[in-house]
């Protein structure tokens, strides 16, 4: 007796006799017993190969067309567009807690920004100085004599020149002055103030360099500006008849006397980077300053919509009830 089962999977002719590999006496015994009468079917002809190069889609036409409704916020983990249909109804916590705060509570935000703002160009300012912060540290640890004996003079003159020189340049630079722009720009408006930083020490020691060999003194582009500065042998940006310095004409346009006044004697014991970085610093201020009144203005101005739009509803509904009550009683009642 055979092996019912074939091995070989290439013969599909043992589909259409299952008695061909039965013995031949087990053959013809179920051929005389058996009632009912097999008759093999008829072998099928070999079909031929499919090409699958014509059966395959293309690439473009697989493609699924990316809808507008996949796409999905950036909080999500997922950003090729699952689990979009749950994020359809998302909304920032920030936004969801700023709908919920009151008038007053949304002034205090705007005011207190504006008050921290001077703390964070601070902080700001000292982390663009923490080399030489650390200098003065390192020269309290392991100073020289001297130095120690000094208080370490010179290394402090210089971390607190860096200090208001970089309050100053992130002041001139705009630094925290908007309140809808994302902290990355903040952070490379910090990263350009220490770049001016060191590109105004580095004109210094050229300047020098040049004066202790005897060169002629090389002439620099302001830092802030386009405008060249004055030689370094004069001490102010131009002088007048009370030998205080000259502010530009925008800056005499947009101060009162008195603050034109008060910056030109701020002004006056600083040298040219000093100045040119105070006179930008303060008009920074002033334009930080009106960026928080707009946002005051707005918020009082939504204030008084809001009181206008309850008062006239308010008044609506006195009107309706009052035609309501002369109907019911009837006129002259």
């Amino acid at each position: 007796m055979g092996w019912p089962w074939g091995s070989n999977a290439s013969n599909k002719s043992s589909d259409s006799d299952p008695f061909r590999d039965l013995d031949p006496s087990l053959k013809d015994f179920l051929e005389k017993e058996s009632p009912v009468k097999y008759k093999p079917a008829p072998a099928r002809p070999p079909s031929p190969p499919e090409h699958k190069d014509t059966q395959q889609p293309s690439a473009s036409q697989t493609q699924i067309p990316e809808s507008p409704e996949s796409k999905v916020p950036s909080e999500s983990l997922y950003p090729d567009g699952r689990y979009a249909h749950l994020w359809k109804s998302y909304r920032p916590l920030s936004t969801v807690e700023n709908e919920l705060k009151s008038d007053q509570e949304k002034l205090l935000d705007v005011l207190d920004g504006y008050k921290e703002r001077r703390a964070q160009i601070g902080r700001a300012a000292v982390e663009n100085c923490v080399e030489e912060q650390m200098k003065v540290m390192e020269c309290y640890e392991n100073g020289d004599f001297s130095s120690r004996f000094m208080m370490c003079r010179g290394e402090k003159r210089a971390f607190e020149r860096c200090y208001l020189m970089q309050s100053r340049f992130l002041k001139a630079l705009g630094y925290l002055s908007s309140y809808d722009r994302p902290e990355s720009v903040d952070e490379q408006i910090q990263m350009h103030a220490d770049t001016l930083y060191h590109r105004m020490l580095a004109q210094e020691r050229a300047i020098e360099e040049a004066k202790a060999a005897g060169q002629p003194v090389p002439e620099f582009r302001s830092i802030l500006s386009s405008d060249r500065l004055p030689p370094p042998s004069t001490t102010s940006t131009g002088t007048s008849t009370n030998d205080l310095p000259q502010l530009s004409p925008a800056t005499v346009r947009t101060l009162t006397p008195e603050a034109a006044a008060a910056l030109r004697e701020r002004m006056k014991p600083l040298d040219a980077y000093g100045r040119e970085a105070e006179e930008s610093s303060t008009m920074a201020e002033l334009q930080a300053a009106a960026e928080a009144s707009r946002e005051i203005d707005k918020l009082n101005e939504e204030r008084r919509r809001k009181a206008k739009a309850e008062r006239a509803e308010a008044g609506e509904g006195d009107k309706g009830g009052g035609w309501f009550e002369w109907l019911v009683k009837g006129p002259g009642k």
